[in-house]
């Protein structure tokens, strides 16, 4: 591996601390976006349980809150009627949807990040492309080749183009991955937040 990295230059350490963000990113991913991270179990059965009794103690509350992602967005509704006993319904959904936009960007935290090492990781293979081609050329002149400059700058070119690619594809699959996964637990999101919140209401009338 050593030799790899001196035959390839310079241009490769970039692709190399690309390399290591994004395995970083998507080991975190992989491990925050598990469903019961976003969902625990039995979650929404526990708010049901907490509202009926009352919209719930603080320490309830705070357990709720401190459970996954859709414990905070939960517990808001809770939240709000705790401090506002006579809050309208909108008023609960409305509290509600700004935890669920919390929640949301941590669906989606990394996930630019990651993105954006796909779409440079090519560009900095064509950077290495470059910078060996311009070792060909130099190795070129009116007196004959250099054919140990000539290899060093095809070698340049070659690994820093396949170790673009070779960062580039699978920080994409993933990336694409991801997104689906973080839609996907939105959409329930969204889904258990309005069932709570109907829930609410029909308690409250």
């Amino acid at each position: 591996m050593l030799s790899i990295i001196q035959a390839a230059g310079w241009p490769i350490w970039p692709l190399i601390v690309c390399s290591i963000l994004a395995l970083a990113l998507i080991m975190e991913r992989l491990f925050q976006l598990r469903t019961h991270k976003i969902m625990p179990p039995k979650i929404m059965e526990q708010a049901m349980d907490a509202a009926r009794r009352g919209f719930a103690s603080e320490d309830s509350l705070v357990k709720l809150e401190n459970n996954g992602l859709l414990g905070p967005v939960l517990a808001s509704g809770l939240r709000c009627l705790q401090k506002n006993p006579q809050a309208s319904d909108d008023e609960v959904k409305s509290s509600m949807e700004m935890s669920g936009r919390i929640a949301a960007h941590h669906l989606e935290r990394f996930l630019p990040a990651l993105a954006t090492i796909a779409s440079v990781a090519p560009l900095l293979g064509l950077l290495g492309t470059v910078v060996g081609m311009i070792e060909i050329f130099a190795a070129t002149n009116a007196s004959g080749s250099q054919p140990a400059q000539l290899a060093h700058g095809i070698s340049i070119a070659l690994y820093n183009t396949a170790f673009g690619l070779i960062v580039a594809i699978p920080a994409l699959m993933f990336w694409r991955y991801f997104r689906g996964v973080a839609d996907r637990h939105l959409l329930a999101l969204e889904v258990s937040a309005e069932r709570f919140a109907r829930h609410l209401a029909k308690i409250r009338s």
